[in-house]
């Protein structure tokens, strides 16, 4: 096995089109396919599956990008070490996020990831419904729960809560209620019960067993803007509406708790790119002032 060959390997890998990688590489993917193969060849084992999302890794593949990025970073570390430069990650990490977290949160911090790891290119999904890192969706995924099943490593990100808010519009039309009682006179804002993809999104029953939106969807953006605009209460994280100083807490004794966890394929928690999203996501929620370790 040739580190050559394990070049063209981790370009394929890191840009999952021929295309992409031959120009990365500055050949033709023709040449890129042909090493491809031989390196398949050598080790007797398929280590690509074409579909539509273009050449994702098999389970053969995936082990080997483990070692060959270890290989990588030891070259990069004796070249940094010898010419003093400075050493870096790099590749594509397919992020899956819920809405709210990614726009709140990660998209904020944005240009601290870039500046720490400008080799690193991420995609970030905020589908409605999380990408399976078991099934090679995504390199990694901030879920709601902690998955049970499949070869998944998971840690905890942070803890966090959310509360019922109504803007000051609202309540200039509207009596503010004081008891869930009251809350039932209310109009509610909430997720389309048919469209909802996680238990844990199920706030408005855990306040109340009877309570149903009158205004829903799928976006939690859009519930936030409903709620802006003086169309009902809504249940919103806290560390979303604490960006707008119009929207006032109702009832706030009512306090919902969740988790963010941070989900990996087991054969993809030793990669170098990856594990640098993963410390940096912890540094981001380490220092907002809205998550916790741990509920008081």
């Amino acid at each position: 096995m040739q580190w050559d060959d394990l070049r063209f390997f981790l370009a394929v890998a890191r840009s999952r089109t021929l295309t992409a990688a031959s120009k990365s590489l500055l050949v033709d993917s023709t040449t890129v396919g042909r090493r491809i193969d031989r390196l398949a060849g050598e080790l007797k084992t398929s280590l690509f599956e074409i579909g539509p999302a273009g050449h994702m890794l098999t389970a053969s593949g995936t082990e080997l990008l483990a070692y060959a990025e270890e290989i990588e970073r030891s070259a990069i570390a004796a070249a940094s070490s010898i010419t003093g430069e400075k050493s870096r990650f790099a590749g594509t990490v397919r992020l899956s996020l819920s809405e709210g977290f990614a726009t709140w949160v990660v998209a904020k911090h944005l240009p601290s990831f870039k500046s720490l790891h400008p080799g690193i290119k991420l995609e970030i999904v905020t589908t409605n419904g999380f990408l399976n890192p078991s099934k090679r969706e995504a390199d990694l995924a901030v879920m709601l729960a902690r998955p049970v099943k499949g070869p998944l490593i998971a840690r905890k990100l942070a803890n966090y809560t959310l509360g019922l808010y109504a803007s000051g519009a609202y309540l200039d039309t509207y009596r503010q209620p004081q008891t869930i009682t009251e809350l039932r006179e209310h109009a509610l804002i909430g997720y389309i019960p048919d469209f909802i993809y996680a238990e844990e999104l199920r706030y408005l029953s855990e306040i109340d067993d009877s309570f149903v939106p009158a205004l829903s969807s799928s976006s939690i953006n859009v519930q936030l803007a409903m709620t802006q605009s003086g169309l009902g209460i809504c249940v919103l994280p806290n560390f979303i509406a604490a960006f707008d100083d119009s929207l006032i807490p109702i009832i706030p004794d009512t306090e919902i708790r969740r988790s963010f966890w941070v989900v990996v394929h087991r054969d993809l928690a030793k990669v170098a790119r990856v594990r640098a999203v993963i410390d940096w996501l912890h540094q981001v929620v380490n220092n907002g002032p809205l998550m916790k370790k741990s509920f008081n």
